[in-house]
């Protein structure tokens, strides 16, 4: 990798919610990992797919460039999407292992969810039938409402952001907009199509906001595209603003009735965001055949079983250019001193 100075990694916690011992890959260097290919690029980084080279287990490495966080002003978000995923356990969330940096970049690792972005399943089938819809969303309500209960928004609900696994399950990825709160913030980020009125007024916004987005993901899973669409930005706030829906003859009304529960623009007044919480979306009549233990159990039969040949498969997400991002320049360091707990 770019260049020196690695330690050895910092503690955090297992997928099973222990530390210590239960986390394999505890106290691990980087050069114990062998880069294979990248996964998945963003603005700032890229997703590697990284194989131990004792026991050849594979795992995501997130591994960003730390001068393109600090230019691109996103320090405090990188920063809460490792304190915040270093502190979960959750069937449906992705977990982290380690979280360390060197004089160029930041990594975290992570675990290898092979099924590829249920995005990719949605564009394959053009949208999902109400039963696939109403599988994968318990699972995210059930995700939702464990963040929640922690008091994490958060803020990025989206089909590109749900892997599934081996087995067929979700896995919620990209912790990079996640926040914890205890009152409301005033960021704006998020994808356009994706966002609360409240989040595009600047009125400040809680937890609430991640119910919208739910009900934006529903309508996007059974429909086949969301509700809100333009080519611009601006023309996508418009229509959120406005809330006029076009809702598609084939819509089931039960969900529909649910879609429209999350898609109230007083957040008081929006399913998941009143008195009884995460409650009120999971005794929805949508969702009158769904045990919630069995939920948390992953005892529900996936409708989606990817097609994985083993363990490293990559086959489930596109190729990228590998370029020269390993020869990316180190940092100076007062760059690197801002990353001094990652």
């Amino acid at each position: 990798m770019a260049s020196a100075k690695v330690a050895k990694v910092k503690k955090q916690t297992s997928p099973t919610g222990k530390k210590g011992s239960e986390n394999t890959e505890e106290g691990k260097k980087l050069s114990d990992y062998e880069i294979l290919s990248t996964i998945g690029t963003g603005t700032f980084g890229r997703v590697v797919l990284a194989r131990n080279r004792e026991t050849r287990n594979y795992f995501a490495l997130k591994v960003m460039a730390i001068t393109d966080v600090i230019r691109l002003r996103q320090v405090e978000h990188v920063t809460n999407e490792k304190e915040i995923l270093s502190s979960i356990t959750h069937p449906f969330i992705v977990n982290m292992f380690w979280a360390n940096h060197d004089d160029t970049f930041l990594y975290m690792l992570m675990e290898y969810v092979p099924g590829g972005e249920v995005f990719s399943y949605l564009r394959n089938y053009g949208r999902f039938s109400n039963t696939m819809a109403n599988f994968y969303a318990s699972e995210i309500v059930s995700a939702l409402e464990y963040l929640h209960s922690r008091s994490i928004v958060y803020r990025d609900l989206k089909p590109e952001n749900l892997l599934l696994d081996r087995d067929g399950h979700l896995k919620i990825t990209d912790f990079g907009f996640a926040k914890k709160l205890l009152d409301r913030t005033w960021t704006l980020c998020g994808t356009p199509e994706y966002l609360a009125p409240e989040i595009i007024q600047s009125k400040g916004y809680n937890k609430a906001v991640d119910w919208w987005a739910l009900g934006i993901l529903l309508f996007e899973m059974i429909v086949g595209f969301p509700p809100f669409f333009d080519d611009q930005p601006f023309g996508i706030y418009e229509k959120i603003l406005s809330g006029k829906i076009d809702w598609p003859r084939h819509l089931d009304p039960v969900v529909k009735d649910l879609i429209k529960k999350l898609l109230v623009p007083d957040r008081t007044k929006r399913l998941g965001n009143m008195k009884n919480g995460a409650e009120d979306v999971k005794k929805h009549k949508w969702f009158k055949s769904i045990e919630w233990e069995d939920v948390l159990a992953r005892k529900l039969t996936p409708p989606i079983i990817p097609k994985v040949a083993h363990e490293g498969d990559t086959k489930n997400f596109d190729t990228y250019p590998e370029d020269e991002w390993q020869k990316t320049a180190a940092a100076g360091e007062k760059d690197i001193a801002l990353f001094v707990d990652f």
